[in-house]
């Protein structure tokens, strides 16, 4: 199995409690999801995330393939970081870091990515053809998003490498 590893950051003008609060409501994960993606959240969830919640997703993938997905919380230490890991979905390995640090400038985002997918060679195949740019284009509109939701009268720092 091949582990890829994709890595954002983005500096957002707002405090780490109110980053916080954001992100840690499964609530609003569509709103940073890209709209033909078609995200649904399908398991009631709670306001805030907690260790060992698990969430069901239904979202589209190009060219339009309906899939479901599992997540569970597998961390949380608020306000600082928490991992999501993929129960059931379209990847064989995603572990996914999410990163809060204090700045001068407001709160640094970190998004830490573990995924592996399946099907061997052809899984590989596809990570160059297409899964690569699709994951970083979400990360990309997620960016944007952020920066149009926190706008600040300084420069949004964002950085994203695979």
């Amino acid at each position: 199995m091949y582990i890829y590893q994709l890595r954002t950051t983005q500096t957002l003008p707002i405090d780490i409690d109110t980053a916080w609060a954001f992100f840690s409501d499964p609530r609003n994960l569509h709103k940073i999801t890209p709209p033909d993606m078609d995200f649904v959240v399908k398991s009631p969830v709670p306001s805030r995330i907690h260790t060992g919640l698990f969430i069901s997703y239904q979202l589209r993938v190009p060219p339009g393939f309906p899939l479901r997905w599992w997540t569970e919380i597998k961390h949380v230490e608020a306000p600082l970081r928490f991992v999501d890991e993929q129960r059931a979905g379209p990847y064989r390995l995603w572990y996914h870091e999410h990163r809060f640090t204090a700045t001068d400038e407001g709160v640094g985002i970190e998004d830490i990515v573990h995924y592996a997918l399946p099907f061997g060679v052809l899984g590989r195949l596809a990570h160059w053809l297409f899964v690569r740019q699709q994951l970083r284009q979400i990360f990309s509109f997620r960016r944007q998003v952020l920066a149009n939701h926190f706008p600040s009268e300084h420069t949004i720092l964002a950085t994203a490498t695979a």
